[in-house]
């Protein structure tokens, strides 16, 4: 394989000669070293290349700052003699070296050392800031292991930020009730991990929702009383009524984000932070309903944006904020805070990222535009739509003067689908960050990217399978928003079909799906992966499979019952083959999440497959 073809995100120029030129697999570093020479060396190490051994391949690095008008970009010149690296600030050593680890590692081995083509790339980013945010707070929170990995992982298809979205599991001193059963970042662990992310060139972001989404807060009676509504509310993220949002005209409750902030921040290096501030769609139905009247919504979710913003920059920080409340009145847009870097948001393909993107950069806003990898609400995946939404934040956000790329990995309604299906995103998602020129239409190029750069498959099988698997809600024929169809025939198994949230559902969809499944899952025993975690990958998209196989099953016995039928009217046999099929895949759910994250969360997610069991039995 050409090496030029493997390089990952691709730059947006390169040259490739004719000639073949061999040279010794050693390394002879001529330049700045520091922690993107130590990732280079280590990524090497695992290709059997050595950095300083003896005489080898040489390579000399330099800063030219006139070279791009990116303190990121950089040049790669090889030739006969080695290569010459040209950096714009030594801010671009980090991308430099992550292409420098690929290109090596692409070169083919010979008797006679490393062979390669003398070969040239211009690259730099399109977006400053590249970003992944990975939800910790929908009952999966990743072990240490597992978040060193991913931050490896992130850096060499270089991504700068990472954010772990936090409602409640930061171990707060003082808040024990709120956190005790969730397996939180203690703050030792976080400042590990931002010494470790700082490392590989990742900004490791704080993120504290700090309006909405406070329900594991507001839910006990000791916070009760600082809600908007303290009765609570329905919400979508819980099956219980619960109070959702703080009411930010309370002193307790602001004092409260003071405590939070000031046990929080010291734990990073960062002078950003993610207040959250989105979906406060309780806002007005309590204690600020007057005020809402009176003044509308989004003004006095104007004042409550402005309150935090006041902590935030007390404490010489920088605050994002989600976007999707003050686009709604865009007349405000222009009265935020002119420092805040606001969150453009958009997780189905034709979300308008230009109309709300326009917006902010009218009113002379910093902005990142935030699309998301799919998984969520899903099994499985959705990759049409996954990669629909990368694409159109990337080319959006480039054409209306975004600063950043934020990937968002969500965990609704159980965090199910595993996290091999989430890889895909994030890696794709990645590539759209640094090149925004980036096209994702072609199967087989993707599939072959994912193989070689993220799954490690020599035999070219993973990719090509997530991609398949991601197809099958699509094949149900039904439609749905921010999820699969086949996710939420488990989802709301409670509730009478058809559903508003799987629209056009039919037997002959749903066996249709099944069907492409079954063809799938033979292939997925003849995976091979050289990554350490390899069992594990397979064991995922097996469990990805039979869960998207029973959905399908599930509902097809679902829809053979008269309308609006509850799952008791599916006949008894019918039932208890399901029960024991669903058994089984719980079990499996559970042994998979120990592999890879904590405890806490593992009985709130498998409960969501554990109600169905129940259904099954009455």
């Amino acid at each position: 394989m050409n090496a030029i073809a493997s390089l990952w995100p691709p730059p947006r120029e390169r040259t490739t000669g004719e000639r073949v030129f061999h040279r010794p697999p050693h390394l002879d570093w001529r330049g700045p070293t520091g922690a993107a020479f130590d990732r280079l060396r280590e990524r090497l190490a695992v290709r059997g290349i050595e950095c300083g051994a003896e005489p080898g391949f040489r390579v000399e690095t330099r800063v030219d700052k006139g070279l791009s008008t990116s303190p990121e970009g950089y040049e790669i010149d090889i030739t006969e003699g080695g290569a010459r690296v040209c950096l714009a600030s030594e801010q671009a050593l980090f991308p430099a070296c992550a292409t420098l680890a690929q290109w090596f590692a692409g070169c083919e081995r010979t008797q006679r050392g490393l062979a390669f083509q003398p070969t040239r790339i211009f690259d730099a980013p399109t977006f400053a800031a590249r970003g992944v945010m990975l939800d910790v707070s929908r009952t999966r929170v990743p072990t240490m292991a597992t978040l060193f990995a991913l931050v490896e992982r992130l850096s060499s298809f270089k991504i700068n930020q990472l954010q772990i979205y936090t409602e409640h599991t930061f171990a707060y001193v003082g808040h024990e009730d709120v956190w005790r059963d969730a397996s939180p970042f203690t703050p030792d662990e976080v400042r590990d991990l931002d010494r470790y992310c700082t490392a590989r060139g990742v900004e490791l972001v704080p993120n504290q929702q700090s309006f909405g989404h406070l329900h594991r807060w507001l839910k006990h009676e000791r916070y009760r009383e600082l809600a908007e509504v303290p009765e609570g509310v329905d919400h979508a993220f819980s099956i219980e009524r619960e109070p959702y949002s703080l009411d930010l005209s309370n002193p307790r409750a602001l004092a409260l984000l003071d405590d939070l902030y000031d046990q929080l921040l010291p734990c990073f290096s960062s002078r950003i932070i993610n207040v959250g501030l989105d979906e406060t769609f309780d806002l007005g139905l309590g204690r600020a309903r007057e005020r809402c009247a009176e003044h509308g919504v989004e003004r006095v979710y104007l004042s409550y944006l402005q309150a935090v913003h006041a902590k935030i920059a007390a404490r010489g920080r920088r605050m994002q904020f989600w976007g999707d409340i003050i686009v709604k009145r865009p007349e405000l847009v222009p009265l935020l805070p002119k420092d805040a870097i606001a969150l453009e948001w958009g997780y189905d393909a034709g979300h308008p990222f230009a109309e709300h993107a326009q917006l902010f950069q009218a009113s002379g806003l910093e902005f990142y535009v935030c699309p998301g990898t799919s998984s969520w609400q899903s099994i499985a995946g959705r990759s049409a739509n996954m990669r629909a939404n990368l694409v159109e934040a990337a080319r959006h956000g480039r054409a209306n003067g975004a600063s950043g790329y934020l990937i968002t990995e969500w965990g609704d309604r159980g965090y199910l689908q595993p996290r091999v299906v989430s890889e895909v995103g994030l890696a794709l998602g990645a590539g759209c960050a640094w090149n925004a020129d980036l096209q994702l239409d072609d199967d087989a190029e993707v599939a072959r990217t994912l193989d070689e750069h993220v799954f490690e498959d020599d035999g070219g099988a993973i990719g090509e399978l997530c991609l398949a698997l991601g197809r099958a809600g699509e094949l149900t024929g039904a439609s749905s928003t921010n999820g699969s169809p086949l996710f939420f025939l488990l989802a709301f198994a409670r509730e009478p079909l058809p559903h508003p949230r799987v629209v056009g559902l039919t037997d002959e969809g749903l066996e249709r799906a099944r069907a492409f499944l079954a063809d799938l899952r033979p292939r997925i025993e003849r995976v091979r992966s050289r990554r350490p975690d390899a069992s594990t990958l397979t064991s995922e998209l097996r469990f990805a499979c039979d869960l998207s196989m029973f959905a399908c099953d599930f509902g097809r016995a679902r829809l053979s019952t008269a309308t609006g039928s509850a799952v008791s009217a599916i006949s008894r046999s019918v039932r208890a083959g399901l029960a024991t099929r669903l058994t089984d895949l719980i079990a499996e759910h559970r042994r998979l999440w120990s592999l890879r994250d904590r405890p806490g969360g593992l009985d709130e997610s498998a409960a969501w497959l554990e109600r169905i069991e129940i259904l099954l039995a009455g």
